[in-house]
């Protein structure tokens, strides 16, 4: 498909694909468990506590403990999914997380909302911009970033199937809906949007629409490009990027997240290990956000439609 013909069904907040997705889930599965520290409103889980009340768990501002409850309901064999901010899910639990979580080899799924800069007027505290980097350096931890809302549905009920812990992040902003509901959703499988012979970029969350932008204005220019989703960051799909970048040998890679640590760094260790090409990065630079409405924010830090644009631009005269 080219990607000026990839059509928008519509917009809606990631954060109700996961709503969806654990309502009907947990239709499927009854040991399926929604744990929650404060937040079920804007985790979406009015429908699930409507529809499943004993098998809700409100745990109060208390996200290590919250962690905790999770990794005991695994012994019994429920299959609890704990929902916070994405800030609140990895930075302040990461040692619960790290020791009874990831060491232990729980199958707990940390299901992460209001990611990244278009958490938006919360600021700072609340826009975590480290927790992908966090979260795929712990051994046997499953990172999963989907795009929209349909995706982040399906990522959602995949990962009830999936063994072992999974850290699922997604975000607050509504948001253009382009993937179908029936497209395929494979854990670790990367989703290719358009084939393209000039330059790759890799993309994850909300930055695979803006790559599809920026991939129609790329191709207005006469430059071929491929737009690759990946979806989960680990395990990677490492034969979808080697088998991109020895065809169009440049890449960028964008991502709402900070550029040390993130989905880059796990493409460029590829490439530098495999066939090495240049690579440039799109996303936050070292540093905090701030408050600020979404989209003025992507512009501010980087993030926008004409930074990957010009990133592309930039890395096929490195070529």
């Amino acid at each position: 498909m080219a990607l000026k013909d990839i059509q928008v069904s519509g917009n809606k907040d990631t954060r109700s694909g996961f709503g969806d997705g654990i309502a009907e889930a947990a239709r499927n599965n009854e040991n399926i468990v929604a744990l929650t520290a404060d937040l079920a409103g804007s985790l979406k889980l009015n429908q699930f506590m409507k529809e499943f009340p004993d098998r809700f768990i409100q745990c109060g501002i208390a996200e290590a403990n919250m962690i905790g409850i999770a990794a005991g309901l695994t012994i019994g064999g429920k299959i609890p999914y704990t929902t916070t901010f994405a800030n609140f899910s990895t930075g302040r639990v990461y040692d619960q997380i790290r020791q009874s979580v990831a060491y232990s080899g729980k199958n707990v799924k940390i299901c992460a909302s209001h990611a990244g800069l278009t958490l938006g007027e919360d600021g700072a505290t609340h826009q975590i911009l480290e927790d992908i980097g966090l979260m795929k350096m712990l051994p046997g931890m499953t990172v999963i970033v989907p795009c929209d809302y349909n995706q982040t549905k399906q990522a959602t009920m995949a990962i009830a199937d999936y063994e072992g812990p999974v850290y699922l992040r997604f975000g607050r902003p509504v948001w253009p809906i382009f993937t179908k509901p029936e497209d395929e959703f494979v854990i670790g499988k990367a989703q290719k949007l358009s084939d393209g012979a000039d330059v790759t970029i890799f993309a994850c969350g909300h930055m695979v629409w803006n790559a599809v932008q920026a991939g129609v204005a790329l191709e207005e220019k006469g430059i071929s490009v491929e737009v690759i989703n990946i979806h989960t960051i680990k395990p990677l799909d490492e034969a979808a990027v080697l088998a991109s970048i020895r065809k169009t040998k440049c890449a960028v890679t964008a991502e709402e997240h900070n550029i040390i640590g993130g989905l880059g760094d796990s493409i460029a260790q590829v490439a530098a290990k495999n066939f090495p090409v240049p690579i440039e990065y799109i996303g936050t630079k070292d540093t905090f956000g701030e408050s600020g409405k979404p989209m003025e924010l992507l512009k501010k830090y980087g993030l926008d439609v004409s930074d990957i644009t010009a990133a592309a631009e930039k890395v096929l005269a490195r070529k």
